[in-house]
């Protein structure tokens, strides 16, 4: 690298993910490594470059499989592509795999590297399953133990109580506050209506079966077989099993909430489910692909990592990046083509909208002169988002970067956006350019 080089463009030259499918469905018995494999494949043979053409590889995943915490090396193996090229993982909650993509631009602007693969995965159906400290020790002690009467000494002094598993939570470690009890407080502390969140996720529904029928969605899916039933037949799952055709608002309505019973608004209909899938993109100095003639899909202007206090609104995070994104490069909402926002919850993506739009939340927790502007929530996520489409902690980034690429390319937008929230009040927003847009 030579010294005082200027950064160069990023470009997204490809991409790729599987079928986005319900934890516990058609993908269950697929690990993360499976189905990262299948998508970083499939993007390789879509730009038509040989494997020996990466620098690098780095993946994203919440919750890491205990044998191959890496998963970027797993995948990297398992695709069969030169065991030379270096590959590394990373976790920023659900911003997992927009971390590993900022990852993957930052060591091309710095000229580290010409092309990277990067992405994410998540299985959600098979996450590991903890016990209790007194079982553990007695498996770490009966471990070391000489004889078979010394190992089961070690668990002389446990009670049936030290053998039950710890269930798996999605609660944070600060305050024990799940993200749907925090989507309450949010929706109540803004005035977010149940009818506005049901008729958010409705459309959201509407969109995404809308997109699949017509073919927008499709072409960056690539299928993956996976076993069905336990005679050993395989089946070939093609695309998302969440989008729902029949969803009506009187279901949504009807359904109860979820994390407060009695004063409640988020439910099970108008939130991002659990999820199983995977995404990749190849990242590349623009100088190279031009000069080997790829195809550019947009170009990465600018990316902003956030956090704000979990202790408050612990998914306002995106509100705050955008904003420092947007101002650092002269922008304003209005210039925005196209937005894309991760929907966890139908009252996450309204009281981002609302912090965006609200000269008194700029004021107070920006510091800002003014509100960043306002947002129709009809104009974002025009293909489905994450209520519809599904929600694999480690892989959205990936999904949400190729759907706005796509959108921006049929709209001829020349500016992008895409906004997520992330476990541990944190918040991501990334700028995408079409240059001659």
């Amino acid at each position: 690298m030579k010294t005082g080089r200027p950064p160069r463009a990023v470009a997204v030259v490809a991409a790729a993910r599987t079928p986005f499918c319900r934890a516990g469905g058609a993908l269950a018995r697929r690990s993360p490594v499976e189905l990262g494999v299948a998508a970083a494949r499939e993007v390789v043979l879509r730009l038509g470059i040989r494997p020996e053409r990466l620098d690098q590889a780095i993946f994203g995943i919440v919750s890491a499989p205990v044998g191959a915490p890496n998963i970027a090396r797993e995948i990297v193996l398992g695709a069969a592509f030169p065991p030379s090229l270096p590959a590394y993982t990373v976790t920023r909650a659900c911003v997992s795999a927009n971390q590993a993509v900022t990852n993957a631009a930052d060591q091309i602007a710095l000229g580290r590297a010409d092309v990277v693969l990067a992405g994410g995965a998540e299985v959600l159906s098979d996450v590991p399953i903890l016990f209790g400290r007194r079982f553990r020790d007695a498996m770490v002690t009966a471990s070391r133990a000489k004889t078979g009467t010394d190992r089961l000494r070690a668990f002389t002094s446990l009670r049936p109580r030290d053998l039950a598993p710890v269930a798996p939570a999605i609660a944070e470690p600060s305050t024990g506050e799940t993200m749907g009890q925090s989507a309450e407080k949010m929706a109540k502390a803004f005035g977010i209506r149940r009818e506005d969140q049901d008729r958010f996720a409705f459309r959201s529904h509407q969109r995404a079966v809308d997109a699949w029928e017509r073919g927008a969605l499709g072409p960056r899916v690539v299928a993956v077989s996976a076993p069905k039933g336990e005679g050993g037949a395989l089946t070939v799952v093609e695309r998302d099993d969440h989008p729902r055709a029949d969803t009506t608002l009187e279901r949504l309505a009807a359904l109860r909430p979820v994390f407060d019973r009695k004063l409640g608004s988020v439910t099970a209909g108008n939130a991002s489910p659990l999820t199983d899938g995977a995404s990749a993109l190849i990242l590349a100095a623009e100088e190279v692909a031009r000069a080997e003639g790829w195809p550019i899909l947009g170009i990465l202007r600018d990316y902003e990592y956030a956090a704000v206090d979990p202790f408050e609104h612990l998914l306002m995070g995106p509100v705050a990046a955008v904003a420092r994104a947007l101002d650092r490069n002269g922008l304003g909402l209005g210039d925005l083509g196209v937005i894309e926002m991760h929907e966890a919850f139908a009252a996450q993506v309204l009281a981002n909208i609302h912090g965006l739009g609200s000269a008194e939340y700029c004021a107070q927790k920006l510091g800002r002169a003014a509100a960043v502007g306002e947002i129709d929530p009809e104009f974002v996520n025009q293909w489905g988002g994450s209520i519809s489409l599904g929600h694999p902690f480690g892989a959205t980034g990936g999904r949400l970067i190729m759907m706005l690429l796509d959108q921006m390319a049929a709209k001829d937008a020349q500016f992008g956006l895409i906004s997520a929230c992330a476990a541990g009040a944190m918040g991501s927003a990334m700028i995408f350019e079409r240059p001659g847009a």
